[in-house]
């Protein structure tokens, strides 16, 4: 099982870059205020840095503005993201930007959401509620938080 910091040391290495890509669509960059708009203008960031990017930071609040059709297009945007990676034939990690921290039950929820349903690789935490917060979130190395 290799963990999610040397996967990530892997990916610097085979794009020789430190560059973590945020992916923040926001509204004033948007041609309309949309979910799809916000999935197409991260689909076409992720293609033109995807050879340099050591990894992309997708943050869920601006999806999240958009409901279920903002799920959506975060999911497609992480897929995407996974496709660009096929085809340099180098695993580029995806650290999903959503600060989480709260309580076991439902920091386990949020863990599951993040890594089982979207596939990220990493998530942002907030640790401040303490041990059980972030727990679920650093129980599997071969993901990162």
């Amino acid at each position: 099982m290799e963990s999610f910091f040397s996967f990530l040391e892997r990916r610097v290495d085979d794009c020789s870059s430190l560059l973590c890509v945020g992916l923040d669509p926001h509204i004033d960059d948007l041609p309309s205020p949309t979910a799809e708009q916000a999935r197409e203008f991260c689909l076409r960031l992720v293609q033109a840095t995807a050879p340099v990017a050591a990894a992309f930071k997708p943050n869920a609040a601006f999806f999240e503005r958009f409901g279920a059709e903002g799920w959506v297009a975060l999911k497609a945007v992480i897929d995407g993201i996974r496709k660009e990676s096929e085809r340099l034939g180098s695993h580029i990690p995806v650290i999903l930007d959503v600060k989480r921290g709260d309580i076991a039950s439902t920091a386990e929820a949020y863990a599951v959401a993040a890594f089982e349903t979207l596939e990220a690789d990493c998530v942002t935490v907030s640790p401040y509620l303490g041990k059980d917060s972030v727990e679920p979130f650093i129980r599997n190395a071969e993901r990162g938080a």
